[in-house]
């Protein structure tokens, strides 16, 4: 079989809808739209979410709680995840950026206890569980606080 020996399996593909070709066609005169109403015209459709009139669902539902929108967000990393990087190897904030392992914008740094640590690493983040301390110190590392 070559390139040009390839064609789509027998069914698999369906003419295209020739609309407004005349009655004969089925799709004459209103083009399969029906007659009047929203959606008979053109660029008419109803918006995501709408209920033709009736109090949209997210609307009935009541409002709770309340977001601080100058929170602090911290990126987490487990202890295990830093095994990736060399001995003695310093690790910041801007280093598991360049790793690819931080994707969104952060405030902030805070490393996690989960897992075990082999390297010696010194690890720089702005907080630490009191278990990822214990481990990066048993390793042979240093947690420093900035």
């Amino acid at each position: 079989m070559k390139l040009h020996e390839l064609k789509p399996a027998a069914g698999a593909t369906a003419a295209e809808k020739r609309v407004g070709r005349g009655t004969g066609s089925g799709l004459g005169k209103t083009s399969g739209r029906g007659h009047k109403g929203l959606k008979a015209r053109s660029g008419g459709s109803s918006r995501p979410g709408f209920e033709g009139g009736q109090m949209p669902l997210v609307r009935r539902i009541p409002k709770r709680g309340f977001t601080n929108i100058f929170a602090t967000e911290y990126a987490t990393i487990n202890v295990s995840d830093l095994n990736v990087f060399e001995d003695g190897q310093e690790i910041t904030f801007e280093v598991l950026k360049a790793q690819g392992m931080l994707k969104k914008k952060y405030d902030g740094l805070k490393i996690l206890g989960n897992g075990e640590l082999t390297k010696k690493l010194t690890v720089k983040a702005a907080k630490f569980t009191k278990s990822a301390q214990e481990k990066i110190e048993a390793a042979g590392g240093k947690a420093e606080v900035i």
